[in-house]
């Protein structure tokens, strides 16, 4: 079931504008039960509300209303949240007549006044017909139970592809100037024909791509907000950045440039594609893709162009997010620690920091005390390794009880490998005498430092929010990964090794 926000409020509070000649849309339902009914519409990757039914009598729906509506691909939502069927509202359908009978929908769907919705309401049978045949025939290779059923499914599945780009090709053809033909345009991709023949004999796959790639956007007008408000644009803007762009930040960063360049100031387009780049690559789901959040503070809300998209308090938090993992990107030098270890613990106990109650206290102990309490310090440059496991934890995190005793064993195993690794083991806390039962305990002999003067921001300075944190850094302090778990660390440590080889 579809996720609809009941709100007339769109995505981050933009207003949803309308031109104010009227609409009046009607559709009479056969078998209809629901006394209530919603017009809804697609928006980017979010649904809304954008008209009400309060009174539905014998499936007679009616959605009227002094203002036009924006054109979209909209659909009839029931008051039990079901989704009854899409349709098409622009300039010159904003009145009109839609029939259909709820207990055979599709079959039975009806534009009365509308070339441009039968075109549509067509081309919506033709694909779940075509839906149906496969899903038939793959259960039909289920049952039998044929070796060879991979490869039969394969080649069913491109002939359906095959008949669906047919389709979509004639109907783009056959309603030409239309919404309908421009969402179907979006919707299509468009593959090389006559791929020339590489040095091997084969399809040559560089051109392929290549003109895959530059032929990807063909017709899309993102000046134009209608192309947010139809259910094809989100699937296409995901598989351009996660399939066609080559997944490196830097890369990512160039074809982001590209597309908000086609785009309008202040527009719906610009906005909203602003803030989905902002929001998708803050915590990215590849490592190091932060590098693109970055880019995006430094270039777009550092320059003042997300003006009207957030308020200012909003950016600042972003702009201070920017800032915190600006230092922390892969192939930057890691910042520094100035840390106390176990046995430093008695000294700085008795100058008062275990004791201290205020931050003005702990201020004033340590200036009192500076030349004293920096020659205690355990710092982070001071450490010597090839591989570096810088590891922040707590004693009282469910998930470090579990990630540590793995980094432990691992790092021991490193050790007999004969590998030149050290984990620099940060506590994040301060109840000092827990830390050292729970190290004790354990035997968990790395480095053991925590913060005992209260000198770093963990969680400014390496974005220690939760538990555990990890990063590797190399022989030079260089941020290699992050925001791993145990399961990672060999593989990491394997490639450093073979960048080491190379050098």
């Amino acid at each position: 079931m579809k996720k609809i926000t009941l709100s007339f409020v769109l995505f981050f509070g933009l207003m949803y504008v309308q031109a104010q000649t009227g609409h009046e849309i009607k559709i009479n339902l056969k078998n209809c039960k629901d006394t209530v009914a919603y017009l809804a519409f697609y928006q980017f990757d979010k649904l809304y509300i954008s008209d009400t039914c309060k009174k539905v009598v014998n499936g007679n729906i009616v959605f009227k209303g002094k203002k036009n509506l924006d054109k979209g691909v909209y659909f009839l939502l029931s008051q039990a949240k079901g989704n009854y069927f899409d349709f098409i509202i622009d300039e010159q359908s904003q009145k009109q007549e839609i029939n259909s009978d709820k207990s055979s929908l599709l079959e039975n769907l009806k534009a009365v006044n509308s070339k441009q919705n039968e075109s549509f309401f067509n081309y919506i049978r033709f694909v779940t017909a075509k839906n149906k045949e496969f899903d038939g025939f793959r259960k039909g290779i289920k049952e039998q139970k044929k070796a060879d059923s991979t490869a039969l499914l394969s080649k069913e599945y491109k002939v359906l592809n095959e008949a669906i780009l047919k389709n979509d090709l004639n109907t783009i053809a056959q309603n030409k100037g239309t919404y309908l033909a421009e969402i179907l345009n979006l919707k299509t991709d468009r593959e090389a024909k006559d791929v020339p023949k590489a040095s091997n004999g084969r399809p040559d796959s560089i051109f392929a791509y290549n003109y895959y790639k530059n032929h990807f956007w063909d017709g899309v007008n993102f000046q134009d907000d209608a192309m947010l408000r139809n259910p094809f644009f989100t699937n296409k803007i995901n598989q351009y950045f996660n399939s066609v762009v080559m997944q490196h930040p830097d890369s990512i960063c160039v074809e982001i440039d590209r597309m908000m360049l086609k785009t309008k100031q202040g527009t719906k387009m610009n906005m909203l594609l602003l803030a989905y780049f902002t929001q998708t690559y803050e915590i990215p789901k590849i490592m190091g893709m932060d590098k693109v959040f970055v880019y995006m503070v430094n270039n777009y809300f550092k320059t003042g162009k997300a003006k009207g998209i957030y308020d200012d308090s909003v950016i600042d938090i972003i702009i201070k997010r920017g800032d915190v993992l600006a230092p922390l990107q892969l192939g930057k030098t890691a910042p520094e620690l100035y840390m106390i270890d176990i046995p430093g613990h008695d000294k700085i106990a008795h100058l008062g920091f275990d004791t201290a109650k205020t931050s003005e206290e702990i201020t004033k102990i340590y200036y009192d005390n500076k030349a004293e309490i920096e020659k205690s310090y355990v710092t982070l440059s001071s450490v010597k390794a090839d591989y570096l496991i810088l590891l922040f934890w707590d004693v009282d995190c469910g998930h470090c009880q579990k990630e540590v005793p793995k980094i432990l064993e691992l790092y021991h195993e490193l050790l007999k490998e004969k590998k030149d690794v050290k984990v620099f083991g940060v506590y994040t806390q301060s109840e000092f005498d827990k830390y050292k039962k729970y190290i004790a305990d354990n035997k968990i002999d790395w480095m053991n430092v925590y913060d005992g003067v209260h000198i770093n921001n963990l969680k400014e300075k390496y974005d220690v929010v939760t538990t555990p944190v990890m990063y590797i850094l190399d022989k030079d302090k260089v941020i290699k990964a992050k925001g791993i778990g145990s399961d990672a660390i060999r593989s990491i440590i394997t490639q450093m090794e073979k960048e080491y080889s190379k050098k």
